[in-house]
């Protein structure tokens, strides 16, 4: 924090004067005064003495801030602060507002019962506070007596009912100060660059683009922090390539508020990478009318929009892929291929590890960007993998990511089954069930678990997307019938899951186990658990099959025990359920936990929370878990748009077996 009692304000006035007046057009100025500001380099008053500051607190019954006192001496007033404030108030035009503008009643009137003690007082800076504009476009400057820090210093707020709803906040004078001067570079480096306009050129926009070379060399060595610090001071100046340096670390960071990438996104060199993560964003938040779109992008060229339009509608049927060049473009189809069949982890690391070998698309690309866009590739990135890539040096910069930021970030999947029987958001997930094959490829499953049309893949999608996608266009449904939604992917070295996140209740006798019908040569493992349900009472089954025979299985449900076969030790449900006092656990999200840590632990098997949480699997629809009705048994089937049938006798309803419901 700087001293504002020892700042050099004549140094910094003086250059702030000489930079607006070589700024100007001929005949640009406003006014005498302005134009005697621009031959003298002036914009300044002649100082105020000790005397003169004195009179004014006299009558302002309030002794003046430290910085505010410190630049009166220097200059009383001030012409054109940034943009909008053409005269700033010294010892003379200083004045408290006393709601003279009348907007502390229209600020109350938008405060309802619930406002808390700070809208209130932003409401109330219109009476007390001290207004330092003189003459403005509708801008107010005030400074607040009750908003003062240990150094004395009173905070200073702007509004203008064109730039925001709620006063700006400046910490004080001099940060004001140094805001408007900011801002008037950054006004003038807006500037077209007609042949009436001086070259808006000095040695402050020189020490900042050289600041901007600096932080782009950095962030390729790693050094995104120090970097990102740079790249957003330039901004604030307005400087050329700062913001769309700067917004390419922010997105992958994770941040996606006003990330416009400037003027990358209209330069073809980076379009496919910087456009794809714009494009998604507008995917996934514009519900209506796509003429927005080339408003975002305007200055593009038409083949560029078009482009744009074309990632917009792959991205929405979800088709659109990442490709990138040379090695890392190698790395990326392998990531995808990991990712599809769930192993997340294996994904990014891939991804990770070929950051050394990435080369930028031009001067000003940091970073592989396109890819958080990919359906399948962006579920991977997190914050903390933002942190890794950023951290790791690329594009040809030799250098180390700093200690401790790859490992912990790279896995973000936990070992095992047990994250199964933590609470997720919401408490949505409180029943689940899953197969797991060994020896087989995802691919394979559904003509283990699937029959007829059913045994094919879909394309990679989340599970609520199958949900609503597949199961739209049924047509008919039976009480009887309960076929599993499933994703699918591997589960560890050697074996392979279907999952199913939202199944139907649990079919009780009815149930029959997929796993005698999944094994052939080796085993399969069958598992669903409802401990945690809201719906009825507990329950949780598991079975094992090998060699196309179920070999051992047992299930919890209304307070007991079924069982059959030779069950291992680290299986016994006497372990788990039952009086604790005998060793049982009861049941519960605890006795969940262990069963699964143990069903982990025998099979050497794990799920990928992440992939099945957050990513986008391939999916198909099992054959039923339940088996048909038996004679006398009643069941129900609904046709929609063909009339529905109510409950019959098993057997037939409406002239269709129930095999065929």
């Amino acid at each position: 924090m700087t001293d504002t009692t020892t700042f050099d304000w004549r140094s910094f006035l003086l250059r702030w004067s000489g930079e607006w007046a070589d700024s100007l057009p001929e005949g640009e100025t406003r006014s005498e005064d302005d134009e005697a500001a621009r031959r003298t380099r002036w914009l300044g008053l002649p100082p105020a003495s000790e005397e003169r500051i004195t009179a004014m607190e006299e009558r302002l019954g309030r002794r003046m801030p430290p910085s505010y006192r410190e630049f009166l001496k220097v200059s009383d007033g001030w012409r054109h602060a940034g943009g909008f404030v053409w005269l700033l108030a010294g010892t003379e035009s200083a004045r408290w507002h006393d709601n003279a503008s009348g907007l502390a009643d229209m600020f109350e009137e938008y405060l309802d019962e619930d406002a808390g003690p700070e809208e209130r007082r932003e409401a109330d800076l219109w009476r007390r506070g001290l207004q330092l504009d003189v003459e403005s476009d509708i801008t107010h400057v005030l400074m607040d007596p009750e908003d003062v820090g240990e150094d004395g210093e009173w905070a200073v707020y702007t509004w203008a009912s064109w730039r925001a709803e709620s006063p700006e906040r400046h910490a004080n004078f001099l940060e004001f100060m140094r805001d408007m001067y900011r801002e008037f570079h950054r006004l003038r480096a807006r500037r077209g660059d007609g042949d009436e306009e001086p070259a808006f050129a000095n040695d402050t926009t020189r020490e900042l683009d050289a600041l901007v070379e600096e932080a782009r060399q950095e962030a390729l060595r790693g050094g995104w922090e120090r970097a990102r610090e740079a790249l957003d001071e330039a901004r604030k100046y307005g400087r050329p390539r700062a913001a769309g340096l700067g917004d390419q670390i922010r997105r992958l960071l994770g941040q996606t508020y006003l990330v416009r990438f400037e003027d990358l996104v209209t330069d073809p060199r980076y379009a496919p990478e910087v456009l794809p993560p714009l494009v998604v964003e507008y995917a996934e938040h514009s519900y209506k009318e796509d003429s927005t779109l080339r408003f975002q992008l305007r200055g593009a060229g038409d083949d560029l929009v078009a482009l744009a339009y074309t990632m917009l509608e792959r991205m929405r049927n979800g088709t659109y892929r990442y490709t990138a060049a040379g090695p890392f473009g190698e790395a990326v189809e392998r990531a995808r291929e990991l990712v599809r069949w769930g192993d997340t982890d294996g994904a990014w690391r891939t991804l990770r590890d070929a950051l050394p070998l990435w080369e930028p698309l031009g001067p000003d690309h940091l970073a592989p960007l396109g890819w958080v866009a990919d359906p399948l590739l962006g579920p991977l990135l997190t914050p903390e993998r933002g942190r890794v890539l950023l951290s790791t040096p690329r594009g040809g910069q030799a250098g180390e990511a700093p200690a401790g930021t790859s490992e912990p970030a790279a896995g973000l999947d936990p070992d095992g089954l047990a994250w199964l029987a933590e609470p997720d958001r919401g408490n949505k997930r409180t029943s689940y069930r899953f197969v797991l094959v060994e020896g087989v490829e995802p691919e394979e499953l559904p003509g283990r678990l699937a029959d007829g049309d059913d045994a094919v893949l879909n394309e990679p999608m989340t599970f609520w997307e199958a949900r609503t996608r597949l199961r739209g266009n049924r047509t008919e449904f039976s009480s009887y019938d309960d076929k599993a939604l499933m994703a699918v992917g591997r589960a560890g070295v050697g074996w392979s899951f279907a999952f199913d996140g939202g199944p139907a209740p649990f079919g009780g006798r009815r149930f029959v186990s997929p796993a005698a019908a999944a094994c052939a040569g080796k085993r399969a493992v069958v598992v669903w658990s409802g401990l945690r349900s809201g719906h009825g009472e507990p329950f949780f089954h598991l079975s094992v099959a090998r060699d196309g025979a179920e070999r051992y299985a047992f299930t919890f449900a209304d307070g007991e025990v079924r069982r059959s076969g030779e069950i291992p030790r680290a299986l016994d449900p006497g372990r788990f359920f039952g009086d604790p006092a005998g060793g049982g656990t009861g049941h519960g999200a605890d006795t969940e936990r262990l069963l699964l840590e143990a069903v982990a632990r025998e099979f050497g098997v794990t799920l990928s929370r992440h992939a099945l949480v957050h990513g986008r699997l391939h999916t198909f629809t099992t054959r039923s878990w339940t088996r048909p009705p038996r004679d006398g048994e009643r069941y129900a089937v609904i046709r929609l748009g063909r009339g529905a049938a109510g409950p019959v006798d098993g057997g037939r309803a409406g002239g269709e077996g129930p095999g065929n419901g």
